[in-house]
């Protein structure tokens, strides 16, 4: 270890954002998902705003606990991109929130009211009045 303090970059700040949205799409507390991985809840916190890095086993066993493939993680990040630049900063990659319709909790909310509906056909009815909504029936 090179002696440095640790200063999470944007791509731990993307994964971590990702792991609380799958987490919170799923209905989990950050105490279940600690649960499940083996680990405090207090872990869990820190892996989602960055204040620990996640390492590959670990998000791989995050990704079985929350039933997602690794790639969910990283969906939003531009490709194979370094994590610093030659100066040796930290890339700063733009905030998917900010135009991302997923980073909002008012769409968690929807998406895990649409899935606790008892039936396909009322899910059928809810995509059917969306889409005279917006106009696109």
């Amino acid at each position: 270890m090179s002696g440095k303090p640790f200063m999470p970059t944007s791509v731990d700040e993307h994964i971590g954002q990702r792991v609380q949205l799958r987490r919170t799409m799923m209905g989990l507390s950050q105490k279940d998902l600690a649960k499940i991985c083996g680990v405090t809840f207090q872990q869990i916190q820190k892996y989602e705003t960055a204040g620990n890095r996640i390492s590959a086993s670990r998000l791989f066993e995050l990704s079985a606990a929350l039933e997602t493939p690794v790639s969910f993680f990283f969906s939003g990040l531009p490709g194979n991109m370094p994590e610093e630049n030659r100066s040796g900063r930290p890339l700063r990659i733009c905030d998917p929130k900010s135009e991302d319709p997923l980073g909002k909790n008012e769409s968690l909310l929807l998406i895990k009211l649409y899935w606790k509906l008892p039936n396909d056909e009322q899910r059928k009815m809810i995509m059917q009045m969306l889409r005279a909504l917006n106009g696109s029936e």
